[in-house]
């Protein structure tokens, strides 16, 4: 029987070394923090792990089917990559989830990466971004939400870079996971999420409102919200306010 092939019990060994640190520095970040800081915490600590990347959002999903929630973004950048996947219903992101597996877009201004998320792309690159790399945070249920990286310019992250990624998204898991066992109220939100939970109750009330004006099904209402905010180069956020303060009326579409 042959041994192990020569270097792969260091490069085990050192896989295991660098997850225990990421651990560890997730660990100390949250440590002794009151719930509501937990998410700023959390993404700030990821940020310093990856600092190969020019920013980074971490977002849970909503009940619905294509919507989340932006927990942390490192910067103005990161967030609206967050806003335009969730309000164009395309992108990276809502690719990780469907696979439950990681997607890498090296370089959204050529194709293979701008033929397949045509409108993401475009949209992306107005924001400044060129590249963009989602790790879906991933339980036996399913997808919790995803780890958004970006970086301003076009090209690939290295090995190293990869398996760093790979371990923090990881961490991430295990860590909302463990939080969703341990801090959930009655109604499966997570005690840590509540400060989010606004965003979501937004985009929910603006949806119903559509669903009465229109006489529409829930899911068609948001499809319409959506195309609003992509026809106004806006998020689907800032439309469902307009709607619920009366300044935007869909029915004038």
């Amino acid at each position: 029987m042959s041994g192990p092939e020569p270097g792969a019990e260091d490069a085990e060994r050192e896989t295991h070394v660098l997850r225990t640190r990421i651990a560890g520095e997730l660990i100390d970040a949250v440590r002794g923090l009151a719930p509501s800081s937990v998410p700023e915490a959390l993404g700030r600590a990821c940020a310093s792990l990856l600092p190969d990347v020019s920013g980074l959002s971490l977002s849970v999903l909503g009940r619905e089917a294509g919507m989340g929630v932006v927990l942390f973004a490192s910067d103005e950048v990161a967030a609206q990559l967050a806003e335009i996947q969730y309000t164009l219903g395309e992108g990276p992101c809502t690719e990780a989830v469907r696979l439950l597996a990681p997607v890498f877009a090296s370089d959204l201004t050529r194709p293979p990466d701008a033929r397949r998320w045509p409108l993401f792309s475009v949209q992306a690159a107005k924001a400044g971004a060129e590249a963009v790399f989602s790790l879906p945070l991933t339980a036996a249920a399913g997808a919790l939400g995803t780890l958004d990286l970006y970086r301003r310019t076009a090209g690939s992250l290295d090995n190293g870079q990869v398996r760093t990624a790979l371990l923090v998204g990881d961490a991430l898991s295990l860590a909302v996971t463990a939080l969703d066992h341990t801090s959930a109220d009655s109604g499966g939100v997570v005690t840590w999420l509540q400060g989010a939970e606004s965003d979501r109750v937004e985009i929910h009330q603006a949806t119903g409102m559509i669903m009465v004006q229109l006489g529409v099904s829930a899911e068609e209402a948001l499809l319409r919200l959506r195309a609003r905010a992509f026809a106004q180069g806006s998020t689907s956020l800032d439309v469902a306010r307009a709607i619920i303060d009366g300044s935007t009326d869909i029915r004038h579409e």
